[in-house]
């Protein structure tokens, strides 16, 4: 977890001016340094706007003796609880919003370079204005994906973490705030490539969708069990690529269910259109549902 890769060191930041601070006012930079001793958590928050997501800034948890005291193990893990607790709370107040709105809100998981970006333009691009939707895009550095999303006509906001390696729900309760997403639709936030961190942090979604392309190795369930234990659909990106590797796709999916037995599993490719048809209605059955 996050106390031992040392992630959220970096600062934060949603796209905003040259000065890494958003256009409404808002700069997020986590100093989390995670260590095993006075884990200092100065977030650094620079809030010049309203919002009502019930921000908590007193870090001193509670801990009701000096932690210095603790052996390192115990220490660790009192401080991986103190900062999913702290993610939970704000996750919880995401939750809340996009429920009061009637929001159909994703969290897309996977690997650097699964296809998630390329899924999202044409799943958008199929969608043709069927709902309102917007995406929140997370990524270490650049706003590349964010363009490639606002190029389709849809909202899209980067999120850059920096040496983070996942979005948490603080940083996506802010980055929703940039949107004109009042009423009804889709939410669509791509998570950092990373199988390991993101399934430890819930953002607020109604579900995880685990994106697993056939180049890469079809033992990843096995190997990543927790994100795919997490999550509540794989698609199983780029099969058209199937005739031309030995990627065993049952298997894969077999890998999957020995995990997770109640996973969904879809096999899509947004370069032939194969299995586009069921993921968007997939999609629009979700709205559906969250705008009743």
């Amino acid at each position: 977890m996050c106390t031992v890769c040392g992630c959220g060191e970096g600062e934060t930041k949603i796209e905003g001016d040259e000065h890494g601070r958003a256009a409404g006012g808002f700069s997020y930079a986590p100093r989390q340094r995670h260590h095993h001793h006075g884990h200092d958590h100065d977030h650094g928050h620079a809030h010049g706007h309203d919002h009502d997501h019930g921000h908590d800034h007193d870090h001193n948890h509670g801990h009701g003796h000096d932690a210095r005291h603790e052996h390192g193990a115990d220490r660790l893990v009192r401080v991986e609880q103190d900062i999913l607790a702290k993610n939970n709370a704000y996750a919880s107040a995401n939750r809340k919003r996009w429920r009061e709105c009637g929001l159909f809100a994703l969290n897309l998981v996977s690997s650097p370079g699964s296809g998630k970006t390329t899924l999202l333009v044409e799943s958008i691009r199929r969608l043709a204005g069927r709902h309102p939707l917007a995406v929140i895009e997370g990524d270490q550095q650049t706003s590349f994906d964010a363009e490639r999303i606002r190029a389709t006509g849809a909202q899209a906001i980067q999120v850059n973490t920096g040496k983070g390696c996942h979005l948490d729900a603080h940083m996506v309760g802010h980055a929703f705030e940039r949107f004109d997403l009042r009423q009804g639709g889709l939410l669509l936030i791509e998570n950092v490539g990373n199988l390991v961190c993101p399934a430890e942090f819930d953002l607020g979604e109604a579900h995880k969708v685990v994106i697993l392309s056939v180049t890469e190795g079809e033992d990843k369930p096995l190997k990543y069990p927790n994100m795919f234990a997490a999550s509540d659909l794989m698609l199983l990106t780029k099969v058209d690529l199937l005739p031309h590797l030995t990627f065993d796709a049952e298997k894969c999916i077999e890998h999957a269910r020995r995990v997770n037995p109640k996973i969904e599993v879809m096999k899509v490719s947004a370069q032939s259109g194969e299995g586009m048809a069921d993921w968007l209605a997939w999609l629009d059955r979700g709205v559906a549902a969250a705008g009743s």
